[in-house]
């Protein structure tokens, strides 16, 4: 089928990069048609029902949020703020990190109250806590965006050393307290954590966020994909979802003329973007499109870890809602719990009590993540099930997750005695799952993995070398609700004036 209407853009996928990007472009008077494969649109803010619970596949925690912060004037901005349903987490502790030895110890919003209850904890280490909170907000202002700013000369790409500051090597730099590194560091599945590539200002970005306002939201995330899309649709953008682009058109130019998707329809515009990874972008536009050292780049980037995902669905008034999150760690070696031993696995639990309209005493269900390797799955990396396409894994793959499931059962039992007998059901999902779903490489939790040994290979621009065809999403600044809202800022000043568009934003102070 022949494309019927020209577009000033198409953006392939429909995650809150490529739908904040869109509506950015339609409120600028663009007209913008999104492609979304799947059935659901939001990529990583889908949801899924069971039991009556609603499930959130990736989004569970939002930073940023407070009024007059950050995330909270950008959501202003897109004009989905105020329909928003959120439920702030406790001001005391929004994180708990527990430790083997059973010691569990806060994470509090705001910098006073987190300092403060670290060095109540640790009172000798009073110096060390609070270099850390200076040096996650002076890292933080590198970052002009961020700071709703159009940057001078402290930035980071006038700076690039402040990219090349490990964070495992800062932290171990200002405290020999194995305790105190740990709790610092306890929220590292937040961004993937490790020892050895991790950057500092990766830790800075994402804690900052949350210590300035983190929030839950009541009912799913899917509801900011459905807010974006009415917001999209009021100015005159269209959305189509069971639309997989699987090649492109090009003109003698060089430039992209239309995309074709798997049911034959075909769509054209004058520029791209693609909310995709950078692999899959390259494959379906064509690798014969990019420079040779492009592809040899991007394929020999390491991706961050995937994870495996449970979900409990909880007998009725059984056990109790959490208003914040833990990090239950089960060896001190926390941020090698990435590279774990599969004899021992799970190293590390991230456990929460979604919010819930229905009751805030008593959890409906929970949700716990840890990191699985993309090798334990990969005997049935040929499989591929989605709603829109469903097929069956074989009785092996059954067993693999009973197997894992049972085991985090197990440690479940450990810290919540009697937690079995709470269970109504067991709803499990691998890094198949977010393959199939969310279209990373191997499932990745948060794409490319930023490195601060080389950090301008893992740097991605939103320009590419087709001269109409643009990135945006996770892996342009950082990942997150936050990360990849940035991200499409920052593709989107390619087409709209950025300080015109940052006044706007800072005016949404309340």
């Amino acid at each position: 089928m022949s494309a019927s209407k020209q577009y000033d853009f198409v953006v392939v996928g429909s995650g809150i990069g490529g739908l904040s990007s869109a509506v950015m472009l339609a409120k600028n008077g663009y007209s913008v048609l999104v492609l979304e494969k799947n059935h659901q649109i939001g990529g990583a803010l889908q949801v899924f029902s069971r039991d009556k619970c609603i499930f959130d596949t990736g989004v569970h925690y939002i930073g940023g949020l407070d009024e007059g912060e950050n995330l909270y004037r950008m959501f202003k901005y897109l004009g989905i703020y105020d329909g928003l349903n959120l439920q702030s987490l406790d001001r005391d502790c929004f994180d708990l990190i527990r430790l083997p030895n059973g010691k569990s110890y806060p994470h509090a919003q705001g910098y006073e109250a987190f300092s403060s209850n670290l060095i109540q904890a640790f009172p000798d280490e009073k110096e060390a806590i609070e270099a850390f909170c200076v040096k996650v907000q002076e890292m933080c202002d590198f970052f002009p965006l961020y700071n709703l700013e159009m940057g001078d000369e402290q930035t980071y790409y006038n700076n690039p050393e402040i990219l090349m500051l490990g964070a495992w090597d800062y932290v171990c730099s200002i405290t020999e307290n194995d305790d105190l590194r740990n709790v610092l560091l306890g929220s590292g599945p937040l961004y993937a954590g490790d020892q050895k590539s991790t950057p500092f200002y990766v830790v800075a970005l994402i804690m900052n966020s949350y210590i300035k306002g983190s929030y839950r939201l009541v009912d799913g995330g899917s509801q900011i994909a459905k807010l974006l899309v009415k917001e999209l649709r009021k100015h005159g953008g269209e959305i189509l979802k069971r639309k997989e682009v699987v090649s492109a058109n090009y003109n003698e130019q060089k430039e992209i003329t239309s995309v074709n998707c798997s049911d034959g329809t075909n769509y054209a515009a004058s520029k791209f973007i693609s909310n995709m990874h950078p692999t899959p972008t390259i494959n379906i536009f064509g690798k014969q499109n990019f420079r040779p050292a492009y592809r040899d780049r991007i394929a020999k980037l390491e991706n961050t870890v995937s994870s495996f995902m449970i979900y409990f669905s909880l007998k009725e008034n059984s056990f109790p809602y959490f208003n914040y999150n833990i990090y239950d760690h089960y060896s001190m070696d926390c941020w090698n719990s990435v590279n774990y031993d599969a004899n021992e696995w799970p190293h590390t639990l991230y456990l929460c009590t979604p919010a819930s309209s229905k009751s805030t005493e008593y959890a409906e269900s929970l949700c716990v993540m840890c990191y699985m390797s993309y090798e334990e799955v990969k005997e049935w990396e040929n499989t591929f099930n989605t709603v829109l396409n469903p097929s069956k894994r074989d009785e092996a793959y059954q067993k693999f997750k009973a197997e894992k499931e049972q085991k985090i059962v197990e440690r479940m039992e450990l810290r919540f005695p009697g937690f079995s007998e709470k269970i109504m059901n067991i709803y499990s999902s691998t890094p198949l799952t977010y393959k199939d779903y969310i279209g990373t490489p191997e499932g990745s939790l948060y794409g490319i993995m930023k490195d601060y040994n080389n950090p301008i290979a893992t740097t991605i621009n939103t320009k590419t070398r087709i001269s109409n065809l643009y990135l945006t999403g996770q892996n342009i600044i950082f990942h997150g609700i936050l990360g990849a809202t940035i991200g499409a800022f920052v593709t989107c000043f390619n087409f709209i004036d950025p300080e015109e568009t940052i006044k706007k934003i800072k005016e949404y102070e309340k």
